[in-house]
């Protein structure tokens, strides 16, 4: 049995489009921090900086005990990487996830960077991230075009099989809903499964975050009780936004154009309320 699903009214959405700029803006800082020499300490005070000076706030410090405003997840770690005093060297892939809170509602987002440029990678780790973000954007078509939440996770393991049936997509975390709480029912699973969950209503936010690792699937967690990784050492990569969907049609909130130019190969059309 589903638990009720928060709908969101139109001037709710709108907020979370507030929260979700926030996001994006700590997260783009965020990413430039990652250079040969910072610490993941140095990537996590860049995107705290513009959160704060915002006048939002992290909804991930404190979040049952997280003890900083992102989780910086570096090679092998798959997600909640806290960030420290390890340094970053070139061809570093790190996941970047984090969130902010505007006005009581929650965006939360995530990307995968290459410290030193996508030019400095194994170009088979490259593929890996490109390929974990292409597999995100067919779950948000999906999130337009579905009739319930089950055709997002759908959508997202028929793009892997077809992009990259040699990467591995994890099962043991998935999307969730966004609203009033950064957690929310219903949860978004990344593959196919039988139960196909709630219908796709018009104010429901949902989070769509897919992780592809190169190797095998199974993780681990570490002793912080947080950080996920690869129990075979393999890269993973992660990749997040937060999609409203409206009596208009769908608007990515974290994505400043509301996720127009990914989306359009798909043939969806974002639909702005402002």
């Amino acid at each position: 049995m589903f638990h009720a699903v928060e709908l969101k009214t139109d001037d709710q959405i709108r907020t979370m489009r507030r929260a979700g700029l926030v996001t994006r803006a700590a997260l783009e800082a965020a990413r430039a921090a990652c250079v040969p020499g910072a610490t993941t300490a140095d990537v996590d005070a860049a995107g705290a900086r513009v959160i704060e000076e915002a006048g939002a706030t992290s909804n991930f410090k404190g979040y049952h005990g997280y003890p900083a405003t992102l989780c910086v997840s570096v090679n092998e770690v798959v997600v909640h990487g806290i960030p420290d005093d390890r340094v970053l060297g070139v061809g570093d892939m790190v996941s970047i996830d984090g969130g902010a809170i505007v006005d009581g509602l929650h965006g939360d987002s995530a990307l995968t960077v290459f410290v030193g440029g996508e030019e400095a990678a194994d170009p088979a780790h490259v593929r890996l991230s490109r390929t974990t973000e292409e597999i995100m954007w067919a779950g948000i078509a999906a999130m337009a075009t579905g009739k319930r939440v089950g055709d997002i996770g759908a959508a997202i393991e028929d793009r892997a099989v077809e992009l990259a049936p040699d990467l591995g997509l994890i099962e043991d975390f998935t999307g969730h809903g966004i609203g009033t709480q950064m957690h929310m029912d219903p949860e978004v699973l990344n593959y196919r499964a039988k139960k196909m969950g709630p219908k796709l209503k018009p104010g429901m936010c949902l989070c769509i975050e897919p992780m592809l690792v190169a190797g095998d699937i199974d993780t681990k967690t570490l002793d912080d009780d947080w950080t996920v990784v690869t129990v075979d050492g393999s890269r993973a990569s992660h990749w997040e936004h937060a999609v409203a969907r409206h009596a208009g049609g769908i608007w990515v909130l974290t994505s400043p154009d509301g996720g127009a130019e990914r989306l359009a190969p798909y043939g969806v059309v974002p639909v702005p309320l402002d």
